[in-house]
């Protein structure tokens, strides 16, 4: 999964909120897939970055943001992202929801200015 904080263009944007619970079962399988989904998404155009957290408790919190709705619903119909989807319904996932939010303001604060993102 990705690490750290996405930079992202000046609002606005397009942020899709895609909080789960993971079932106990396959974790091999489930990384496997999360990373060949990171790489796709990456080349999805209008892609912009992600952020993503999992706690000890199986509940994770991933943000894609993305320029615009077309790209967020060319994203949700790309064929491997649909397999995966599926897999994930079927076999990964205890529960879940995602959000698709536009994002109107953004700022930012870090101690070190080499962090800084937008």
């Amino acid at each position: 999964m990705s690490a750290g904080i996405a930079r992202t263009p000046p609002p606005p944007y397009y942020a899709v909120v895609f909080t789960s619970r993971r079932a106990a079962v396959d974790e091999e399988g489930y990384v496997r897939m999360a990373a060949e989904m990171e790489t796709l998404v990456a080349r999805q155009p209008g892609y912009l970055g992600m952020e993503s957290v999992r706690s000890a408790e199986r509940v994770g919190i991933t943000v894609a943001y993305f320029v615009d709705e077309p790209s967020i619903g060319a994203w949700k119909r790309q064929q491997d992202h649909r397999v995966a989807q599926g897999l994930g319904r079927e076999r990964w996932y205890e529960a879940y929801s995602v959000r698709v939010c536009r994002v109107e303001r953004a700022y930012a604060w870090a101690r070190d200015p080499e962090d800084a993102v937008r």
